[in-house]
């Protein structure tokens, strides 16, 4: 299974962590206890939240080419979201 993770707010440049995990709940685990990927124990030494925002089956061959598309935003549900509120946002202003 093919995951994304948001992060609550941004390290550096990044925001999300795209990975694969045959077995995602003990995959997740690892992640919040400090153990996973390298990021994600970066993220937790800094207190920065993060969230499971989005998974789809897949192997590692698709991970790879989602990794290398690098554009997590895009298929970010959360930031998909926040986008369309700055819009909804930004037509109220305009509207007033």
């Amino acid at each position: 299974m093919i995951y994304l993770i948001h992060f609550d707010q941004p390290l550096k440049h990044a925001r999300h962590y795209l990975g694969y995990a045959a077995d995602l709940d003990a995959r997740l685990e690892r992640h919040r206890s400090g153990d996973g990927a390298r990021l994600l124990a970066v993220l937790k030494s800094a207190g920065i939240g993060w969230e499971l925002a989005r998974t789809w089956p897949g192997s590692r061959k698709l991970e790879r080419q989602l990794k290398s598309r690098k554009d997590a935003p895009h298929i970010c549900p959360i930031c998909a979201g926040e986008k369309a509120m700055r819009r909804a946002n930004n037509y109220k202003e305009k509207n007033r």
